[in-house]
């Protein structure tokens, strides 16, 4: 099956890892706010929250920007879809994925190649992919994204407007730095200890439901 990935920069962002980390750290992108937080979002208080072994994470959803791509995401975390999944590949400085139903099982081959739900059509966007910035994987196929997606743990601009962003972390860059410190495999695979206990989508402080 083929590998949902982060296709177009991948193997220089791995030849220049060493480099990046000998970098000052990229600093945390600031929530957006007011007339910008506006176009992108049409509630600031509905958020995705993942839950892992090390603290929670919280995304800003931009559903005005990427509504076919944030509604598909709302709707696996609603259905407890992602509970389980793991962040299978992990590369310092650049990104921390994850949202494949088949990084439930214990075979970490199978990794990155599951997905669910039908492929979406791009929704490419101005959001550039800082750190914190959250986007989708897809395979060469820029119409292919499904269930997988990304959190920037560098800042990969040279992926601006390649791949569809759907939110921003508001809560737990600590939590994302501790995932990308994990040990890894030689796939960039740290395992169960990446795990996505729950995730869920929280709307004005209460649980979303169906």
């Amino acid at each position: 099956m083929k590998k949902f990935a982060i296709v177009l920069t991948v193997l220089l962002s791995i030849a220049s890892s060493n480099c990046m980390s000998q970098m000052k750290k990229v600093e945390d992108t600031a929530p957006y706010t007011g007339v910008t937080l506006d176009k992108y979002c049409s509630n600031p208080k509905r958020l995705l929250v993942i839950e892992t072994k090390f603290g929670t994470m919280k995304i800003q959803l931009f559903d005005k920007i990427a509504p076919n791509h944030v509604a598909q995401i709302a709707k696996f975390a609603i259905e407890g879809k992602y509970d389980g999944t793991t962040f299978h590949r992990v590369i310092p400085d650049f990104m921390i994925q994850g949202g494949d139903p088949n990084s439930k099982d214990a075979d970490l081959s199978n990794d990155g190649t599951g997905g669910m739900g039908d492929p979406l059509k791009a929704e490419f966007n101005e959001v550039s992919h800082k750190r914190g910035v959250c986007s989708m994987a897809r395979t060469n196929d820029p119409n292919s994204a499904t269930s997988q997606f990304f959190i920037c743990h560098g800042a990969p601009t040279s992926l601006d407007k390649n791949y569809t962003v759907w939110g921003q972390l508001t809560e737990g860059y600590d939590v994302m730095d501790k995932i990308a410190a994990l040990p890894k495999n030689g796939s960039d695979n740290p395992g169960k200890d990446a795990t996505m206990t729950k995730v869920y989508v929280e709307k004005n402080g209460k649980i979303e439901k169906m």
